[in-house]
């Protein structure tokens, strides 16, 4: 196997508590820490684990968003992808683009295998994936918790609703990363220096040939309602008393 592409996306920082603008236009962006998509850390992860082990050659960091996100292309590349490329762009996308620009990066680059996170915790779509693997017209393992390559074939290990799947796919292929696939690396400050000298190309949709043409629109944003503040009992007793009065219990 020779190349393998990872889907990097610029998210919200996972520790940050996220505010609705005051418009209710969308979620306040301004001052914020982001940070990469956790279940894209950890599809990097995956590949520089593939490349340590000798199955493949060369690891490419894709991610679509704006000029800032070269900042967390060079986050993948301090933790050891060979080279990134940026498809800029100041606009929000749904995921149907996002596989479109997928797309022309691998009628470009020709990889064995694609691995993105299965979702990204900002929309929490989890359709980019299969979404990419219908247009490229090759198989999919999303949600894949074990991850293992003989040759053409990478046998993975899904995690679904009943318990673990296995399958076999054949490759060129995409996989999605589950949570428990790996335990990202930290990036050391070597690391991060020496990713400043590394390859970082940007382009945009139109370059691609890619048109935004999504079909949702967002009406209004607004903050979920505060909790209601909880109550102390003393024991069994007071506690079925306090849920019969609230009409929970009988």
């Amino acid at each position: 196997m020779q190349k393998i592409i990872v889907g990097i996306k610029r998210v919200v920082d996972y520790n940050v508590r996220v505010r609705v603008k005051p418009d209710g236009s969308g979620v306040a962006l301004d001052g914020v820490k982001m940070s990469v998509n956790p279940f894209d850390e950890i599809a990097l992860e995956e590949a520089l684990r593939i490349k340590e082990r000798g199955e493949a050659t060369e690891i490419i960091a894709v991610s679509i968003g704006p000029d800032d996100a070269q900042q967390q292309l060079r986050t993948a590349l301090a933790m050891g992808a060979d080279r990134a490329i940026l498809v800029k762009t100041d606009q929000a996308i749904e995921p149907l683009t996002a596989a479109h620009a997928l797309l022309a990066i691998i009628k470009t680059e020709q990889p064995d295998l694609v691995i993105v996170g299965k979702q990204a915790i900002d929309d929490d779509a989890a359709q980019t994936g299969p979404m990419l693997a219908a247009l490229w017209g090759r198989p999919q393992a999303t949600f894949c918790s074990k991850l293992t390559i003989n040759g053409t074939v990478a046998t993975i290990v899904r995690e679904v609703d009943a318990g673990l799947e296995t399958i076999e796919v054949d490759l060129p292929a995409v996989i999605s990363a589950d949570l428990r696939l790996n335990e990202p690396r930290y990036v050391k400050l070597p690391d991060i220096m020496k990713a400043k000298k590394k390859q970082l190309d940007v382009t945009d949709l139109a370059t691609l040939g890619v048109s935004i043409d999504d079909g949702l629109k967002t009406v209004h944003t607004e903050a979920p309602k505060a909790r209601a503040k909880g109550i102390l009992v003393k024991d069994v007793a007071e506690l079925v008393d306090a849920l019969k009065k609230k009409g929970l219990v009988s």
